[in-house]
């Protein structure tokens, strides 16, 4: 038992890493950064709204933990670059870059309200920027910390609409598809060019409900399922929408040492809805 958990505690460890978060301030990248900063992580919360960066910041504060809260616009560079010469002056170095930041909204959604053939064009463009260049711009700032370095890991969030897009949903679904062919190259890339030694992943989250996507799981009248929120459930195996915290242990996995021959993977949480054929 005692050379198990030590082996647990060597390969999964990753007190004193310094993490970065886009997204931050969100519900998911938001408990993501907490459960680093619970295990020892420093924690860099990179977010549009500083007020909701500094919230979570504060907490991991709260509970033990070393935070900052930094505002930026992951869709422009010279934003990027300002917040990682905070970060390097704060913590000095970076190990780890979650790109959290992404969702969909409301204007980019076919629906009775608007047909595919009328979809505006700025509203796609923002969806499919804000997850897919929203991916690749911190990716080129902290990931060339990460090639100088030699060393380090980025997680990047992808979707289950990655594998098979869903209804309604095409500016969406079409973004983090190439969010997750991005991670397939950036890995490649990585290791090919500066070092086998910089990881790159990906997780798949499944139906998990968040500000983005309650318009469409939800009834917003009376919070009772939507049609296609009942549909989601019937078909999700373990029949529930996903919690944030179910993304936390794969999380810990795909950044820590333990993971150390897993690269260019797109990992899939979803309670088991891309396992069901629906019969």
């Amino acid at each position: 038992m005692g050379v198990e958990y030590d082996y647990l505690v060597c390969s999964f460890g990753l007190s004193d890493k310094v993490a970065v978060v886009t997204g931050g301030g969100g519900v998911l990248a938001g408990v993501m950064s907490r459960a680093l900063g619970r295990v020892g992580v420093k924690v860099a919360v990179l977010d549009l709204i500083l007020e909701s960066a500094q919230k979570v910041a504060d907490e991991v504060v709260a509970a033990g933990g070393e935070a900052i809260a930094v505002k930026c616009d992951v869709l422009d560079k010279t934003s990027m670059e300002a917040a990682c010469r905070k970060v390097l002056e704060r913590f000095g170095w970076v190990d780890i870059l979650i790109n959290g930041a992404g969702g969909n909204k409301k204007e980019a959604t076919t629906g009775s309200d608007v047909s595919f053939f009328d979809l505006p064009l700025d509203a796609v463009q923002s969806v499919f920027n804000l997850n897919f260049i929203g991916t690749l711009l911190p990716s080129q700032v902290f990931g060339r910390i990460l090639a100088n370095r030699g060393e380090g890991v980025i997680l990047n969030i992808s979707s289950m609409n990655a594998f098979r897009p869903l209804t309604k949903i095409p500016a969406y679904s079409a973004a983090k598809a190439a969010v997750s062919n991005f991670t397939q190259w950036l890995a490649v890339h990585m290791s090919q060019e500066y070092s086998n030694k910089i990881r790159v992943n990906a997780i798949a989250p499944g139906f998990f409900l968040t500000e983005q996507n309650r318009f469409l799981l939800t009834d917003e009248t009376n919070g009772e399922l939507s049609p296609r929120g009942k549909t989601i459930i019937d078909h999700t195996p373990m029949g529930r929408f996903g919690d944030p915290g179910d993304l936390i242990g794969t999380m810990f996995w795909l950044l820590s040492p333990g993971a150390a021959f897993v690269h260019g993977v797109v990992v899939p949480v979803d309670g088991g809805f891309s396992a069901f054929s629906g019969v």
